[in-house]
């Protein structure tokens, strides 16, 4: 039985367990990722983050789901990946590039508040193209459009969607009253839809004012989580396209609030905190 070393953090209550594969290699099973992600039997986590050397970046971020499958990107990860590399000092400069399987990002480290270090990240670009983000929509972009699938009990439900990729895919729903939306019921349904053949994450969004919204997240690969990174920024950019939200938006998750700006380059910025839980060895 070998330990395995981890650190837990949270970016507005997305938890992670952070390893560092900077001076040896870390490889995980598909079991041996959903026994340490589980918060019963393990340490507990929506994902787990291997940082790692890259020639192209500063450092790799990889993202294990917590049912053992590999994502493209992480919002909230990506803050609390860049917060672990400069308190580290593997990395000593607090504006860094990261490499993902979304490409390379732009974190930058600014500061304390009292949710934790506030980091800001350059997102990249929005994606549209169905086939990109991708889905089997017949048209070349689904912005406000009509989707119809089935849920659990094998009733037909129809509601419009908004479907952006931030390096993964997305789906953003509209809703009157966020309390009564039925997020996990619909949210398990619509990602796996044949409709995405990569599945997708599912948002629920509620907006308050041109400026600020409420959002839940059903996340692929995980189910309900506190927050979302990505997420959060296929709801700023769903926003504007639908005629909902200004370019720069606040949105406040179950697990705290997220600063969305689409930029006019075209680049979507996310703001938010990330901090150290605790750590420990995993034994495995």
């Amino acid at each position: 039985m070998n330990d395995l070393p981890f650190v837990k953090m949270q970016g507005a209550g997305n938890d992670f367990v952070v390893l560092d594969g900077f001076r040896r290699l870390v490889r995980l099973t598909k079991t041996e990722t959903r026994r340490l992600a589980d918060r019963h039997f393990g340490v507990g986590a929506d994902q787990i983050l291997i940082l790692e050397k890259s020639r192209r970046a500063d450092f790799r971020m990889r993202i294990l789901n917590a049912d053992g499958s590999e994502a493209e990107m992480c919002g909230n990860g990506i803050r609390c990946a860049a917060l672990y590399a400069f308190d580290s000092k593997r990395v000593k400069k607090k504006e860094m590039t990261v490499e993902t399987r979304a490409g390379v990002l732009r974190p930058v480290l600014l500061g304390e508040n009292p949710e934790g270090f506030q980091v800001r990240v350059d997102m990249g670009e929005p994606v549209f193209e169905t086939a990109k983000i991708p889905t089997r929509s017949g048209q070349s972009r689904v912005i406000d459009a009509e989707f119809q699938w089935k849920a659990g009990d094998g009733k037909p439900e129809t509601s419009k969607i908004t479907c952006v990729s931030m390096g993964n895919p997305h789906c953003v729903i509209f809703v009157d009253d966020l309390a009564s939306a039925p997020v996990e019921a619909w949210g398990s349904a619509i990602e796996t839809d044949p409709f995405f053949p990569k599945r997708t994450n599912v948002e629920f969004v509620q907006v308050q004012s041109p400026d600020r919204g409420r959002v839940r997240v059903w996340e692929r690969g995980v189910g309900l989580t506190l927050a979302c990174g990505t997420g959060a920024c296929a709801v700023g950019v769903a926003g504007v396209l639908t005629g909902r939200f200004r370019r720069k938006t606040e949105l406040t998750l179950p697990g705290g609030t997220l600063t969305i700006e689409w930029a006019p380059d075209n680049h979507v910025f996310m703001t938010g905190p990330a901090a150290f839980v605790c750590e420990g060895k995993f034994s495995c």
